[in-house]
């Protein structure tokens, strides 16, 4: 296979990237130049790419069998690395694997060797006792936020992983805490660490929010006016929470998703692109979405339950004011209510929720979501989208919103009041050679 190597200058400019930043520079030099690397810094500082570029540069392309293993402790955060390694356009086949889909779509996957697998730690540790691939050239092996994998119980996965991997020579771990000890069956030599933590997320404002009823959803609603349409994330320790503050959202004519571990893993996914794409300005969610979910341009987080740990304070952090943008942690507390030392010390204004001024309600949604029965693997691609949606379906380009290719089916986001005229004219079509059916999620 012909591979077409772009220079690092075209990729970030496929990304819309400017150049990388102090983090990113000095990982990929020190990923090129050691062997064993720690990278440790804020969610959101963009670890994914640093490690990335590197690697796919050290790639050879004449070696037929996986490469490069990278772990994950979520499927989310799996899938997303996935995609900006395609986003990279290398040439090198990836492919991820993970727990909550069927094997045999890994083992049809995987009959043509991927250069670089994805995966949690449970489903690469099953894949390596059925010697589903070869692992004689895996060289490097990447554990993202290895901290949470070890603290949601994948140590003994890890453990056998690594095991099973005679020929390493590059272990690059990352984290955005520095909380949890390296096991020593990692295997690191001498690491270099790179270490931005203390560089924090700069533009981050911290405010909390006082209620004065230890149920707190009117508060929420209050909050939720005077901050208008703007994309946010409301954290909840529990699905049953989640159920409940849904709820009274729905009451109350605001537009949502929902985001947990209970979820059908499709349901998961949808929520997600549906959140990415505008069709939902809000997702209620627990710390399932505070590590690897990519979600641009989130103006704003709400803590309606406090985590019980810091790091899981950090990391919620982390999902707004990403990348030097600026963005608001709001802490929602009943006014009774204790304050764990890792607010306290951040000294941060409050304000009574009843007294905030009154914007815009968050509107219905402007955009629906449009799913397509064809993807990838029928080589259909954002322009086939877009030209079926424009000629035929008579979308003007402002009508028609983000595309998200998968393997096997496609979302668009369209304008929610143009969707039913799109359906009746494009259901049915033809996209490159495979008759596609057409609906609103």
């Amino acid at each position: 296979m012909e591979r077409v190597v772009k220079s690092q200058q075209k990729i970030l400019q496929k990304l819309g990237i400017e150049k990388l930043n102090p983090m990113q520079e000095e990982a990929k030099l020190a990923i090129s130049s050691y062997g064993d690397v720690v990278i440790l810094s804020p969610t959101g500082s963009g670890k994914t790419l640093s490690f990335l570029l590197p690697i796919i540069a050290e790639l050879d392309p004449n070696c037929t069998n996986v490469q490069t293993l990278i772990i994950t402790p979520s499927r989310e955060l799996a899938i997303q690395i996935e995609q900006v390694t395609k986003e990279l356009g290398s040439g090198y086949k990836t492919n991820v694997v993970y727990g909550g889909r069927p094997f045999s779509k890994d083992k049809i996957d995987l009959k043509h060797t991927p250069t670089i697998l994805i995966g949690t730690p449970g489903r690469i540790a099953d894949h390596l006792r059925r010697d589903t691939f070869s692992t004689k050239d895996i060289k490097t092996i990447i554990l993202d936020e290895f901290d949470k994998s070890l603290e949601i119980g994948f140590e003994s996965e890890m453990r056998a992983i690594i095991d099973g991997l005679p020929n390493i020579e590059k272990r690059i771990l990352t984290s955005a805490t520095q909380e949890v000890a390296i096991p020593r069956f990692v295997g690191l030599t001498n690491p270099l660490t790179i270490d931005y933590l203390d560089e924090g997320v700069a533009k981050l404002e911290v405010q909390t929010i006082l209620s004065s009823t230890k149920d707190k959803l009117e508060a929420l609603i209050t909050l939720l006016h005077h901050l208008g349409n703007k994309p946010g994330i409301i954290f909840c320790n529990y699905k049953d929470t989640i159920k409940r503050v849904s709820d009274y959202l729905n009451d109350h004519d605001i537009a949502h998703g929902c985001f947990y571990g209970g979820l059908e893993q499709k349901d998961r996914e949808r929520a997600l692109i549906k959140f990415r794409n505008g069709t939902h300005q809000l997702l209620i969610a627990t710390d399932l979405a505070a590590r690897g979910i990519d979600v641009p341009e989130i103006k704003f987080i709400i803590h309606y339950h406090l985590p019980l740990k810091a790091q899981e304070f950090t990391h919620r952090n982390g999902r707004t004011a990403r990348m030097n943008n600026q963005g608001t942690a709001y802490v929602l507390q009943w006014e009774k209510e204790d304050t764990p030392d890792f607010i306290e010390a951040l000294n941060t204004d409050s304000y009574i929720a009843n007294e905030l001024t009154q914007y815009n309600q968050p509107t219905a949604d402007k955009w629906e979501t449009i799913f397509i029965s064809g993807g990838r693997k029928d080589k259909i691609s954002k322009g086939d989208i877009a030209g079926l949606f424009c000629k035929q379906g008579k979308l003007t380009r402002d009508e028609l919103g983000m595309i998200e290719i998968k393997p096997d089916c496609a979302f668009v986001a369209v304008k929610a009041s143009k969707t039913k005229e799109l359906i009746s004219l494009t259901n049915n079509s033809r996209l490159k050679k495979k008759k596609v059916r057409i609906s609103v999620i």
